[in-house]
């Protein structure tokens, strides 16, 4: 069991130094936090969505800009695609694949952000959140695997994670951003 513990947790040291290393980390993760901070202070909102552990990540993120982060401050408008009933509803009524497209298309605004994580970045339906952002006018932030996936090139800023054995490295990867991203938020908004 030690030993196992000692490699988890090496591996996962590996995987950030490995982003780290990247040369583009620091600027895709800088311009993602640039496009929240343009949209939050012009009044408009960030919708967040992804499946599995990602819908928890998008959930985390959303709520760590209604509530709060490290900044005793105001909420910021934030809304992840998690409702069980609507996306049960949706998935029965359409597809599981248009579950976020018509959340995008009836709760999304021109000016606002999707965040849309996907650890491959060939999710059916993030991409097509992505897609339906994208005829409203808005921005689309991609955390996601490996560069030169289709989420990436549907995205104004995408943060990509290194290939790693397993996507719970990935997600690893993309907590940390998460938690970088609404910290530069709320240092751009001035809290």
């Amino acid at each position: 069991m030690r030993e196992l513990i000692q490699y988890d947790l090496q591996e996962a040291k590996d995987e950030l130094e490995r982003f780290l290393s990247e040369p583009s980390t620091t600027d895709s993760i800088e311009a993602a936090a640039r496009i929240c901070t343009e949209a939050l202070a012009a009044g408009c909102k960030i919708i967040s969505c992804g499946n599995g552990g990602s819908l928890c990540d998008a959930t985390h993120f959303a709520e760590e800009l209604t509530g709060r982060y490290r900044a005793g401050r105001r909420s910021l408008p934030a809304i992840a695609i998690n409702d069980p009933a609507y996306l049960t509803c949706t998935s029965n009524d359409f597809s599981y694949e248009k579950a976020f497209s018509r959340y995008v298309e009836g709760v999304g605004c021109k000016g606002d952000v999707l965040l849309a994580i996907s650890t491959g970045g060939t999710s059916a339906n993030v991409l097509g959140a992505a897609a339906a952002a994208r005829e409203k006018g808005m921005k689309v932030i991609a955390l996601t695997g490996p560069s030169g996936n289709p989420l990436e090139k549907m995205s104004d800023a995408a943060v990509c994670a290194p290939a790693a054995p397993h996507s719970d490295r990935i997600q690893e990867i993309h907590i940390k951003v998460i938690h970088i991203l609404i910290h530069a938020i709320e240092a751009g908004m001035g809290f």
